[in-house]
């Protein structure tokens, strides 16, 4: 692959293309272009922001994605969570639906575009992966319901004032419940019927379009806007233009932490419904590519008069079920939204607001997603913690708030994990050179006057205290001759310092109570430690090869190999005076 067609996947592509595919692309960009107008112009308004904005977001940026990015079926363009995000962002900021907002906007997605070229010049992409699964989850979950709520006010036609918590959002809907307007409900609420018959009896329709054309017509029909029904109103039908948007220092650094989190929920909700795809169509993703491809996208948006974009859940489903084999579906996508602006903006003008809401609410149902925490609970219930957690700080905190509250819970339960260590009491598996955990293997046999620990997990700050204390009382419990304490090190991948000098005391303690310490499969980057602390001097001729070898060495009373290297124990081939007891006092 040339340096070209790396930064540049449409480069390979356009080349190797295969006019079979046309039909396919070309029915998958059709289709996802009649989904992604409504779409478009619905988070537009979740965001805050005039209707046009959305569909500006639905078209350069998209063109930049199929050139960069290497997802053949992402669909790139506005989405539900990254529009909260941004209302949430500029809500205290700036005033609704002002150029002042909509520059703010446009910073906004410059921003989350150089943070995600940054972070993919830099081979960073691992970084976003402080959000586990089971938190992000919990996140999207309850950032569906925020979202939900939102649009109350469409759907029963009341004035709400915006407000920082859920709980507020709630009681300012149902204070002003009594001033629901009738039309607007009973629109709302046909509209959200609609939705949710075609998803179940005519998946393959373009639902939300439907809707969309039926509600203007209903609204043209009735009259309903003399009725109250609040519509969209006048779009302007020119191109989205290029700019620089206006800005402050003072913008900048408001937003910087809103931009942050906006990189890490939109690159993680990205790459997680790409590389479903990825797999699904045998092909390879890199992720530090698809940083670059959505990096582009967002700047292009912000220079384009967008907003923050990533690649959508639902819409990336359709383009695949509609057939879309390359990124010329996307290509096609954006065409069709670029026709939609130069032509049929006026088309949108009676457009209710309760149908776009309606459009909102059931695209984000789907993200309360109660069968996959059931399957988290399933496979690994500490993970609900963070879920959890998550889940409750996002709704009481808010997004900003909540998701930072999340991550650090769910690093305290990883601390909190490695903290304390799988560790097991081995013993022998008969017939065999097998040692195993006796909680599983009660069978197997043990040898008098020795207890073979292992501990499955990197020695460091976080545990040391307590893995010192684990090995000492195990120590302590050898009464029977020969008293051997057999350390398996085969499940320890790493050392540090502080895991180093642990050991070290280890060594000393355990020595002054006449148990003899051995250490078995010690993997090499842990060697190199012990090598440079002093520690595997002082254990001189009590590392082995295995257990195995350790309990024979032990039951016959003869030192280990002192070619360490011939026996495969130390790459090290120096045969060493082994001198413990000077070593010791390292």
């Amino acid at each position: 692959m040339t340096p070209l067609e790396r930064y540049m996947p449409i480069v390979s592509w356009v080349r190797h293309y295969d006019r079979r595919n046309l039909r396919s692309d070309l029915a998958a960009g059709l289709t996802v272009g009649a989904m992604l107008v409504p779409q478009g112009m619905a988070y537009a308004l979740l965001a805050g922001l005039p209707p046009e904005i959305g569909l500006y977001a639905a078209t350069v940026p998209v063109v930049v994605y199929a050139l960069f990015g290497t997802s053949r079926q992402l669909a790139v363009g506005p989405v539900a969570i990254v529009s909260l995000l941004t209302a949430s962002a500029l809500g205290p900021l700036v005033s609704e639906g002002g150029s002042d907002y909509v520059a703010a906007a446009a910073l906004l997605a410059l921003m989350v575009g150089v943070l995600h070229v940054v972070l993919g010049l830099g081979r960073l992409g691992f970084l976003v992966n402080v959000l586990s699964h089971s938190v992000l989850v919990g996140f999207t979950a309850a950032a569906a319901i925020i979202i939900g709520f939102s649009q109350a006010k469409h759907l029963f036609g009341i004035d709400t004032d915006r407000k920082e918590h859920f709980y507020q959002t709630v009681l300012e809907v149902a204070r002003n419940l009594p001033d629901t307007n009738p039309a607007t409900l009973v629109v709302g609420g046909v509209s959200m019927a609609t939705l949710f018959a075609i998803k179940r009896l005519a998946p393959r329709l373009p639902a939300a379009l439907v809707v969309v054309v039926a509600s203007i017509g209903v609204v043209e029909l009735f009259r309903l806007e003399d009725r109250g029904v609040s519509v969209v109103g006048d779009i302007p039908d020119s191109l989205p233009g290029f700019g620089l948007p206006a800005f402050s220092g003072s913008l900048l650094s408001n937003l910087a932490t809103t931009a942050l989190v906006i990189t890490a929920v939109g690159f993680m909700e990205s790459i997680a419904v790409a590389k479903v795809y990825a797999r699904r169509h045998r092909y390879e993703l890199d992720p530090n590519n698809e940083l670059l491809g959505l990096g582009a996208a967002n700047i292009a948006a912000g220079l384009f008069g967008g907003y923050p974009v990533t690649g959508g859940f639902s819409r990336t489903a359709v383009n695949d079920t509609a057939g879309a084999k390359t990124p010329l579906a996307s290509l096609i996508t954006a065409a069709i939204v670029l026709s939609t602006i130069a032509f049929l903006t006026p088309f949108f003008a009676s457009l209710p607001r309760a149908a776009l809401g309606a459009i909102i609410i059931m695209a984000v149902v789907g993200l309360v997603d109660v069968a996959e925490m059931r399957h988290i609970a399933k496979v690994k219930r500490s993970d609900l913690i963070g879920l959890v957690v998550a889940f409750g700080a996002t709704l009481a905190l808010g997004i900003e708030l909540g998701i930072l509250v999340a991550v650090v819970a769910s690093m305290l339960v990883v601390f909190a994990r490695m903290s304390t260590p799988h560790s097991a009491v081995l013993g022998h598996v008969a017939g065999t050179t097998s040692y195993r955990n006796l909680a599983r293997f009660p069978e197997a046999q043990v040898v008098d006057g020795v207890h073979i620990l292992r501990i499955d997990a990197a020695l460091s700050f976080v545990n040391a205290v307590n893995v010192k204390k684990l090995i000492l009382r195990h120590a302590a419990e050898l009464v029977l001759e020969p008293r051997a304490l057999v350390f398996d090190a085969s499940g320890v991948n790493d050392l540090d310092a502080t895991g180093a000098e642990m050991l070290h005391e280890v060594l000393m303690e355990v020595d002054d109570q006449g148990v003899a310490f051995h250490m078995t499969d010690v993997k090499g980057p842990v060697r190199d430690v012990l090598w440079a602390s002093g520690i595997w001097q002082a254990l001189g001729d009590r590392v082995h090869t295995s257990t195995s070898d350790a309990l024979v060495a032990i039951a016959s009373k003869r030192p280990g190999p002192a070619d360490q290297r011939r026996h495969g124990i130390d790459e090290r081939s120096d045969l060493i005076p082994w001198n413990n007891s000077e070593q010791l006092a390292v």
